[in-house]
């Protein structure tokens, strides 16, 4: 097989490079978000609020930190100033993210609820009957901390709260995603560029990432995903050494962080040729999607939409082959709520960004998915993303 830079089409060339905008602190703080939770506190007459997940903290401070084993946290409370808690080597990027309240942080080996507990009692609390916490993000280790000094406290989970404060997405974040939305694009349209017969997956996987980054995004959302052949039939599957060979399918599944927020594709399509029945599966699959985009409105029940998209699989013979949910909530982080599956009750409102990807997966033989990102608006919806979905044969 010839060398990848001898291989691929000259789309790295820098002259052929569209840069995206990306600055720190894009997202200005918006103290409407603290105010929420802090409003929902008084509401519900929880002591305090103990928020750990690092996407959660962003949300609400515009501070993006990756703490790893160490000790980063939000106390909010319903009549005192919030506190922020980070490791001593974060302080300067807090307060160049806007942070203009308490900082407390906490030198590495040292226990952190010894920095904490000190500011915690400069605001009165001494005792708590009930603290909302992420159970999903916090440690046994920091809970066992947090009660051994506020013992007997109930500890509340705020999950459901906090994820419905972010579910509707205000204006610039509906223009962050976009623009994501439109990267996630291009991204498609360069691994499609790059196709050649012997490429691997990993190779093809590799140079999107490079070039998008090299474009200007933060990062990718997930490790991209490129299979080729049999492979497209795993829905989680993971690029490797499978070469490119006349008439396999290819899947591609990627997204892109832009100034924080997520995007999320997926396109499938066919190299050089393809049998009659991969492209009926391909147009089972699209047909799916666009049963679950006709009834995208805001009152609409979610789990309509999943029930919308697996009938018309299920009527095409192919429905023990659909096995996930439809779909799943975009934001902050690639996958958050709303869970888009049979049995979610809630209901479509303006500003919800998700995902539909009905899917087909076939052991042996491979598989299709095709995914967009959906926005609900006023009436009913507009795609963020625009790749061409009409069935492709490349090469």
């Amino acid at each position: 097989m010839a060398s990848i830079h001898t291989t691929f089409p000259p789309i790295t060339l820098h002259d052929k490079v569209v840069k995206y905008p990306n600055h720190e602190g894009s997202v200005p703080l918006t103290n409407k978000r603290v105010d929420s939770v802090i409003g929902w506190l008084r509401e519900e007459q929880i002591d305090f609020a103990l928020i750990t997940s690092p996407t959660q903290i962003y949300y609400l401070t515009d501070f993006h930190c990756h703490p790893h084993e160490r000790f980063l946290g939000l106390f909010l409370f319903p009549d005192k100033d919030p506190l922020l808690v980070c490791p001593t080597l974060e302080e300067d990027r807090a307060r160049q993210a806007g942070w203009a309240s308490e900082i407390v942080t906490c030198p590495d080996g040292e226990d952190p609820w010894l920095q904490i507990v000190p500011s915690l009692h400069a605001r009165g609390i001494h005792s708590a009957k009930q603290i909302a916490v992420e159970k999903d993000t916090l440690p046994l280790s920091r809970a066992e901390g947090l009660l051994q000094h506020y013992p007997g406290a109930t500890l509340l989970a705020a999950e459901t709260t906090l994820q419905r404060f972010r579910v509707q997405k205000d204006t610039k974040e509906i223009e962050i995603m976009t623009v994501a939305a439109q990267m996630a694009d291009e991204a498609i349209t360069i691994g499609q560029a790059a196709l050649t017969e012997g490429c691997t997956e990993t190779e093809i996987a590799s140079l999107i990432e490079y070039e998008m980054k090299k474009r200007g995004a933060d990062g990718m959302a997930f490790d991209t995903m490129v299979l080729f052949g049999e492979k497209t039939g795993l829905p989680h599957g993971s690029p490797g050494n499978r070469q490119l060979q006349s008439g396999d399918m290819v899947l591609f599944d990627l997204g892109i962080v832009h100034q924080g927020y997520n995007s999320d594709i997926t396109r499938t399509f066919g190299y050089r040729s393809c049998t009659p029945e991969q492209e009926k599966i391909y147009h089972t699959v699209l047909a799916a999607l666009e049963a679950a985009l006709a009834l995208c409105r805001p009152g609409v029940r979610f789990g309509d939409l999943d029930t919308a998209a697996r009938q018309v699989i299920e009527n095409a013979g192919y429905g023990r082959y659909f096995t996930h949910r439809l779909g799943h909530g975009l934001g902050l982080e690639a996958h958050e709520y709303p869970s888009v599956h049979g049995h979610n009750d809630d209901l479509l409102e303006e500003g919800m960004v998700f995902t539909i990807e009905p899917g087909i997966y076939i052991p042996d033989l491979g598989g299709v998915r095709i995914e967009d990102d959906v926005l609900i608006t006023t009436t009913g919806y507009q795609l963020l993303t625009s790749s061409p979905k009409k069935w492709q044969i490349i090469g």
